[in-house]
């Protein structure tokens, strides 16, 4: 079987059964764009461990299907994720005699920067969005509070608030994509990872800002236009970009807000456990790891502190 045919099989037999739709989609591109062109033609079997190193490795060097040029280290991890994920699905269906993906050498990942709003600017921005009147822009105080992702946040609905217990459930997501007919549409599906499901105490900051607008409400979603329809991500993303620059804040992409939201978390002493489950993270390391920096001053007063028992 030429690995073409595999790959659409594998797509439209497996993948799209099982894995949520932006995965689906995802992976469609990749196929499409990447892995097809160069491998498509290839007999599945003949498939072995150089040819793929020698494919990941051009991918780095002219893997832009669009511009020709070399891909990052993360996106070259994610044409080996599929070309793996559909090799071993296709020797347990007996499609291929043997696997040699876990022989591609993944090119090393560089820790993203992690950007934050500053104190002054994080006020700016809370004061600009409760001066404006627009429950609609007001889930950018929520996420400066809770730390939810975007697509959590134009998921939320009324019913996921428990106002008796001031909790927030987070269970679902959602992001742009086709339906059935080709359509672009907002597409609400599970969370990005079973950690992702989680219960979020309501700080007092969001108490009366809530209330407010539950009264208000013409629609089940939180975040809703004046029409009571849902907002794409895209137009949110474009709203809060609106924000910075009539601000003449520099720009950050709306991610800057949880990592804001955990950064001043642990800035006032909040312990990691407790802001690894908050944020819906696997487990404490991944938080130390991304928000090291943001715990440096903290180390610093604690180190200092042992200094205390030698004043007499």
């Amino acid at each position: 079987m030429y690995y073409k045919d595999w790959l659409n099989e594998w797509l439209g037999s497996y993948v799209k059964i099982v894995a949520k739709s932006k995965t689906y989609e995802r992976y469609e591109e990749i196929v499409r764009l990447q892995i097809a062109p160069c491998l498509g033609d290839c007999e599945i079997d003949a498939i072995d461990s150089v040819s793929l190193q020698h494919f990941v490795s051009r991918l780095s060097l002219v893997g832009n299907a669009k511009t020709g040029e070399g891909l990052s280290a993360s996106s070259v991890n994610g044409v080996i994720t599929v070309l793996q994920t559909s090799l071993r699905a296709a020797q347990e269906a007996g499609v291929s005699k043997s696997y040699h993906g876990d022989k591609v050498k993944r090119p090393k990942m560089r820790a993203g920067k992690t950007e934050c709003f500053t104190v002054s600017e994080q006020r700016a921005i809370e004061q600009y969005v409760v001066s404006s009147r627009r429950p609609r822009l007001y889930g950018v105080i929520i996420c400066l509070y809770t730390g939810i992702r975007i697509g959590e946040l134009l998921a939320l609905k009324w019913s996921d608030i428990d106002f008796g217990n001031m909790m927030m459930f987070i269970d679902k997501t959602c992001h742009s994509g086709r339906d059935k007919d080709g359509r672009f549409t907002l597409i609400t599906d599970a969370p990005k990872t079973e950690s992702s499901r989680r219960a979020i105490p309501i700080p007092c900051r969001l108490t009366s800002m809530l209330c407010d607008m539950r009264d208000g409400a013409t629609s089940e979603h939180i975040i809703a236009s004046s029409t009571g329809d849902r907002v794409a991500v895209r137009s949110y993303q474009r709203s809060f970009e609106r924000i910075l620059s009539a601000l003449g804040v520099r720009r950050r992409g709306f991610h800057s807000l949880r990592h804001t939201f955990a950064t001043r978390a642990l800035e006032r002493g909040m312990d990691v456990r407790t802001l690894s489950e908050v944020l819906g993270h696997k487990n404490p390391s991944v938080t130390l790891d991304r928000y090291a920096h943001s715990l440096l001053e903290h180390k610093r007063e604690m180190m200092n502190r042992l200094g205390e028992i030698y004043k007499y």
